[in-house]
């Protein structure tokens, strides 16, 4: 995809991004509330045409090539639309009979771990269940492609683990899948490279490594009681930022690049000189999370 743009009358939605996913990667395309993510999404599974750019999906254009190109793609929406009263058995069937060259049904429930409920109503399964069940007609017509938008919303943390385990499967036979969630752990799981959108744009781009790059690492701890903020020390050019949490003051360190585990020395020698224990301590790297809030700015908090 080349310079995409979108617009909704005066208001341009998707203002000129560009990606490309290559065969066998995860692609998560991250970003804030109406940040166009969704229109994006559209114009590329091919339910709108681009209104400037282009836009690629196996070769052909997804809009105006649609009957090429969809028997290819698999698409699983934030909301699947089953009829309730047919098992899950019967409505992986009547999918099947929609699809060119589909999975067995057996195969394809066994998959997203729906097997033991294959003769259970749609209407029992739980929120997490049915987003297995749209996972399973996703996936049903063996994909070149795949689209996963908020793939594990209502699931519990083992459900969610088999799922990510899913999806690493089908990126390991070739399949290209793009991911949008808001699960920011999902992201960092899973994807071999992402985009953060912010009012129509791409910010930042690249593997999780390389965006979280220069973001800072972090270094934290309770102040010590009858210590002074004040006497508090710099680390490597940085100062301490200060908030409350309960009833402790917490000082928390954004470090540069390179600088964690000698600010770190530093500090431990610094509070044994003080003979001070500092209780809560911790010491990470700059995480997606980190990254996300800071493209966002306001916004996301």
């Amino acid at each position: 995809m080349e310079g995409l743009r979108q617009r909704y009358g005066d208001f341009e939605a998707v203002a000129g991004i560009s990606f490309d996913v290559r065969h066998g990667e995860l692609f998560a395309l991250l970003g804030t509330n109406g940040a166009g993510k969704t229109t994006t999404l559209e114009t590329v599974e091919g339910y709108r045409p681009a209104h400037a750019g282009t836009v690629r999906v196996l070769g052909r254009d997804p809009y105006r090539e649609r009957r090429a190109v969809r028997p290819r793609m698999g698409i699983m929406l934030q909301e699947g639309g089953f009829l309730a009263d047919l098992t899950v058995a019967e409505t992986v069937d009547h999918w099947r009979g929609l699809t060119p060259d589909p999975r067995p049904g057996d195969e394809v429930l066994d998959m997203v771990g729906l097997a033991d409920r294959a003769g259970v109503r749609v209407r029992q399964l739980s929120g997490g269940q049915k987003r297995r069940l749209d996972l399973a007609l996703a996936v049903l017509g063996r994909p070149r492609v795949v689209f996963l938008d908020e793939p594990t919303t209502g699931m519990d943390p083992e459900a969610r683990r088999a799922t990510w385990r899913t999806v690493r499967g089908l990126v390991a036979d070739g399949v290209a899948v793009v991911l949008t969630t808001h699960y920011l752990e999902e992201a960092e799981e899973l994807a071999d490279r992402l985009a953060i959108m912010h009012r129509g744009r791409v910010e930042v781009e690249g593997t999780v490594a390389e965006v979280s790059a220069g973001h800072g690492d972090r270094v934290g701890f309770a102040v010590p009681d009858r210590l002074a903020v004040a006497d508090l020390p710099v680390l490597h050019g940085a100062a301490p930022r200060i908030e409350v949490r309960g009833e402790r003051a917490v000082a928390t360190y954004r470090l540069g690049g390179g600088t964690l585990q000698p600010a770190l020395r530093d500090l431990l020698r610094w509070a044994d000189e003080h003979r001070l224990a500092l209780d809560g301590l911790e010491a990470r790297s700059a995480s997606l999370e980190d990254v996300f809030l800071h493209t966002a700015g306001g916004e996301a908090r």
